[in-house]
């Protein structure tokens, strides 16, 4: 039987500019994906969003996709690349304005 674990990274914050979310270690999981729910805007905003990887939860790479970009209110699927290692996290930066965000992570495996 698979486990599965839904957590809370942000909860109902404006954010705008720069968001890195707390290292999240999910070595034990087969997949994840980054659930970004945009409840509110303050002008026109777009995010760009990377997903990040780290052996240690210290230094942080690119992993490699595409960054995916997040524009109106609505909920918003990050899919976390397949063999993603152990630690993990969400790199984005907000232009145009300001989102109020709920983020969550979901692993199974």
């Amino acid at each position: 039987m698979k486990h599965f674990n839904d957590s809370h990274l942000e909860i109902k914050k404006y954010f705008k500019g720069t968001l890195e979310t707390l290292p999240y270690e999910a070595g034990w999981a087969d997949e994840a994906i980054f659930f970004v729910c945009v409840e509110k805007v303050n002008g026109t905003p777009a995010m760009k969003a990377q997903v990040q990887l780290s052996q240690d939860g210290i230094r942080w790479a690119d992993d490699g996709s595409a960054p995916t970009v997040i524009e109106g209110v609505g909920l918003h699927i990050i899919k976390v690349a397949p063999n993603f290692g152990n630690y993990i996290r969400l790199h984005a930066d907000i232009t145009g304005g300001e989102m109020f965000l709920n983020l969550h992570i979901a692993c199974k495996g």
